[in-house]
């Protein structure tokens, strides 16, 4: 504890050498800083995922949450004991860019220090990192290395708050009252680390999270190091668990967990099903917005199969509709929960029309020498208006029905024909994609020649 503090202090005193070298404090105007056209970038990859790991995984408690309050033997044990004990020793960013890359995810945000002030780089700002455990690697350099090797975009999380700091300047971790001066030791600590993690030791990083604290201020600092970086929380709307009742102009982004935890949590977590995710993904993007799912590895380093699982059944579905979430803009209407999300691709050519109602759900199936299909006649689409060179197409499914007898030409047929409220849909879901043909996701129809009404 007593090696902790000194360090911290020696850095206390080197950073008031850099801010008197004109590494000042910026000055907040109140303006978007991220680069325009980056930002346009970042609204096409729709999906990221979030990794919240760190030494107090091996708890399976809340991530840094469980020193809120805590007593000072609780305090000392995380200190002294738990870096003792985390040996990540099944750790291999590379299986977890294998699966994000199957999902669809375009980017990936890793917490490379949350509000415990645990660093899992190798940092020269403190002892409490993850090059005094019996690991002694630098995973944040792993990650970087393996999301590079998988064309998977970049991205830090960094909290403000460091409550070991906070320790470290004998004031209570969480909920204590801030002693005179400590907020600005406390920021200038995090320029330090800022410099270390986006100051090119580890190439360009493209996406800032920073959660709590004084993020604003850090996030005009990171545009003062690091320009190329998009800053999401800290500068744009990042709502967390929960989507915006109506689209937000510009760029945003929600993130949420799979269970109700975001580190790992080995006993009593409640998963949400791979279909609320997928319509969670599909209700963002027709808002405009992306979303960051999030993954909580084993302290080993693993990813616990429960959320595999999760991410294999969004990675099916993605594989067959990923046109319709990646490189696309929301609609003048975003559509409903009980019929249909709309997206549109950027130069308008097509409208997809997310049919999250039209699901296997034994009515209105019918059996034939092809198996099981599922058709749904007059599902209205809001607000659409189309004509007679509107082509209908549901995506992964041939939908060429010369190719096919009559018998199956009668029950693949699309139809789209015009009403008063938008246009009316007939169609069937023919794709077999599960062994008993049964599929409860949503079914995507592109739709080529068609138009918002005004």
């Amino acid at each position: 504890m007593k090696k902790l503090k000194s360090s911290i202090l020696a850095l206390l005193s080197c950073c008031s050498i850099l801010h008197g070298q004109g590494i000042e404090k910026p000055h907040l105007a109140g303006e978007l800083f991220n680069n325009k056209a980056r930002e346009q970038e970042f609204m096409d990859w729709g999906l990221g995922m979030f990794v919240h790991w760190s030494f107090d995984s091996q708890l399976g408690s809340v991530i840094s949450h469980h020193m809120s309050y805590a007593s000072e033997k609780h305090i000392d044990r995380v200190i002294n004991e738990l870096p003792k004990t985390f040996n990540p020793r099944q750790y291999d960013p590379n299986e977890w860019m294998e699966l994000a890359k199957l999902a669809g995810v375009k980017y990936m945000v890793f917490t490379t220090k949350h509000h415990s002030g645990f660093c899992m780089w190798d940092t020269k700002t403190t002892d409490f990192n993850i090059m005094n455990t019996p690991y002694k690697k630098d995973t944040v350099k792993m990650f970087v290395d393996a999301c590079r090797a998988h064309d998977i975009k970049v991205g830090f999380y960094f909290s403000p708050e460091d409550w070991i700091f906070n320790h470290t300047q004998d004031m209570v971790a969480r909920g204590g009252k801030l002693k005179q001066g400590h907020k600005d030791k406390l920021t200038k600590y995090n320029y330090t680390q800022l410099d270390e993690l986006f100051g090119g030791a580890y190439g360009d990083i493209d996406v800032a999270f920073f959660d709590g604290g004084e993020k604003e201020v850090l996030a005009q600092y990171v545009h003062k190091i690091s320009p190329k970086t998009i800053v999401t929380r800290g500068e744009i709307v990042t709502p967390e668990q929960k989507l915006p009742a109506e689209p937000i102009p510009g760029p945003w982004e929600t993130c949420f967990t799979l269970g109700t935890q975001w580190h790992y949590k080995p006993t009593n977590e409640d998963y949400k099903t791979g279909s609320r995710l997928i319509n969670m993904l599909i209700e963002t993007r027709a808002k405009g917005g992306n979303l960051l799912i999030n993954m909580g590895p084993h302290p080993n380093g693993q990813i616990p199969i429960e959320q595999e699982e999760r991410f294999r059944e969004l990675a099916l579905w993605m594989f067959v509709n990923d046109e319709s979430i990646h490189n696309v803009r929301a609609c003048s209407y975003a559509g409903a929960k009980k019929g249909a999300y709309y997206t549109q691709s950027q130069d308008g050519k097509y409208i997809y029309a997310h049919l999250v109602g039209l699901v296997d759900d034994k009515a209105g199936a019918n059996n034939n020498n092809w198996g099981r299909f599922v058709r749904k006649e007059n599902i209205l689409l809001e607000g659409i208006e189309v004509n007679e060179n509107t082509k209908v197409t549901v995506l992964g499914q041939d939908d060429q029905l010369d190719r096919y007898s009559e018998r199956n030409q009668g029950t693949l047929k699309i139809s789209c024909e015009p009403s008063e409220d938008g246009a009316v849909l007939s169609v069937a879901r023919a794709q077999r994609l599960y062994n008993n043909r049964r599929w409860p996701n949503a079914v995507v129809v592109r739709l080529e020649n068609a138009k918002f009404k005004r």
